[in-house]
């Protein structure tokens, strides 16, 4: 796999193909948090921390403050992601901003869409689709790791075409699915056409908004088991 990755183009030139993309038909995107922002609405937000870390945390989309930061998973359902990963590891918490952002430096944190929908809607599937390629293109030919933690039914569901039609409904129905993992084969085109494979391991995790009343409180303890699982 490395020598596949020396010969990908860098990641800077992944972003620009996803602005492309972005640039070439208009899609929802929220126009008035990029304006408050100042950021480009076809600007990427594609993915932040460490390309060589074994753990993605993989969301949904992005939120009001994910678009102002610039990064993935950094509202208040991302530093909760972000809490708990510092705790495991450093067994505290972070004390300042600053000290919670060196996670960035151990794990990639990234979503099935690198844009923010209007009124924190899911995209619809014809939006996921529209940029799979390059969600595809980051996980496969840029990232050197191979171990997932889903964040939410959205973010899990968005595997779906790499098994059997009906296999991840089938796992999410049982039981044990936040205790289990599913291994799947990610595939990727490179813009020359060539065909890449890789397989990672998922292991899905409720969404921690405030608003998911059933998993919230829980989130961190079931985020601490998942990360014992997780081969650093």
């Amino acid at each position: 796999m490395s020598e596949q990755l020396a010969a990908m183009p860098d990641i800077q030139e992944l972003i620009n193909q996803v602005q492309q993309e972005a640039q070439q038909a208009e899609f929802p995107v929220d126009l008035p948090v990029y304006q408050s922002a100042r950021l480009d609405p076809t600007f990427p937000v594609l993915y932040a921390g460490n390309l060589a870390s074994p753990l993605c945390f993989f969301g949904r989309d992005l939120g009001r403050d994910e678009v102002h930061a610039r990064q993935p998973l950094i509202g208040a359902a991302g530093k909760k992601v972000r809490q708990g990963f510092f705790q495991v590891i450093h067994q505290r918490t972070a004390n300042s901003p600053q000290e919670l952002q060196t996670v960035c430096d151990r794990i990639l944190l990234t979503n099935t869409v690198p844009y923010k929908p209007p009124g924190n809607k899911a995209y619809p599937v014809k939006i996921k689709t529209r940029f799979r390629p390059y969600i595809e293109r980051l996980l496969v030919l840029h990232w050197h790791g191979n171990q997932i933690i889903t964040l939410g039914t959205d973010a899990f569901k968005w595997y779906a075409p790499y098994l059997e039609v009906g296999a991840v409904d089938q796992y999410f129905r049982r039981s044990d699915r936040y205790e289990n993992k599913l291994v799947v084969n990610l595939t990727a085109t490179d813009q020359a056409g060539k065909k890449y494979q890789k397989s990672v391991a998922l292991l899905p995790l409720p969404h921690p908004s405030p608003l998911n009343a059933r998993y919230y409180a829980a989130f961190p303890q079931m985020l601490e088991k998942r990360l014992a699982q997780v081969e650093f």
